[in-house]
């Protein structure tokens, strides 16, 4: 994993101490930064890119692997900054990111504030709000699934929907590594599906595990939960095992 930077990012959030783990990809033409985080997250992807010798400057493309506000909340601050940054998304993202369609988590979260008990109505309003604060940005490409991108020693696209529909990882066959994003996360060193009482498609996001076993992998990365320690092939097994039998 030569030229593939693990940018660790910790934060606070509501009170607690969180972790996101997006990715840098390198080459002698292209710095490509995979998912940016929260709103006002510039300074600390600025930060965590020079622990690795990268100025944020010299971002020339940002995949955006999905529209949750953890993932593309910096994107439009980003391309004001640097208007040269080409932003990639799935065909199916591209219009949420944009804002031409309404946030399909900001409709989750609308659609179930009825449904909550009094004492947990503010929290979920406050969180609406939040969501409805999160700025569009331009999809300037888009990508479908086993697209080939030539950047960085070669990029294919895996659609893994369910968490989102139009949701991608990336694999790097060159060295082996699948960038899963929240396709799965690492919890208590096991992997498992990204809060799987939020995903839009629960068995849409167990076809999508599997679909990963197609690929071979020798590092996975999350981006709760970064770099799996373990075997890779062995962990998704794992995983669907514990969601079909």
């Amino acid at each position: 994993m030569k030229n593939v930077h693990l940018l660790n990012i910790e934060f606070d959030y509501n009170g607690q101490k969180q972790i996101i783990t997006p990715v840098v990809l390198q080459d002698e033409h292209d710095t490509i930064l995979v998912d940016c985080g929260y709103p006002d997250f510039i300074g600390l992807l600025r930060e965590a890119m020079k622990q690795h010798h990268i100025d944020l400057a010299s971002l020339t493309k940002c995949i955006v692997t999905h529209h949750d506000m953890d993932h593309m909340g910096s994107l439009a601050a980003l391309k004001r900054m640097y208007s040269h940054i080409e932003v990639v998304a799935h065909e199916i993202e591209a219009p949420y990111i944009s804002g031409e369609k309404k946030s399909l988590r900001l409709e989750q979260a609308e659609a179930s504030l009825d449904m909550l008990p009094a004492e947990a109505k503010p929290h979920a309003e406050q969180f609406i709000r939040f969501l409805q604060s999160i700025e569009p940005a331009q999809v300037d490409r888009t990508v479908t699934h086993q697209e080939h991108l030539p950047w960085c020693g070669g990029i294919e696209i895996v659609h893994t929907p369910g968490h989102m529909p139009g949701h991608i990882s990336l694999y790097l066959p060159a060295s082996k590594t699948l960038i899963a994003a929240d396709a799965v996360v690492i919890e208590q060193g096991k992997l498992e599906i990204a809060n799987p009482q939020y995903a839009l498609d629960l068995e849409e996001a167990i076809r999508s595990v599997e679909r990963l076993l197609d690929y071979d992998i020798e590092h996975l990365i999350c981006y709760h939960g970064g770099l799996f320690a373990g075997d890779s092939k062995k962990g998704l097994r794992q995983l669907i095992q514990a969601y079909t039998s």
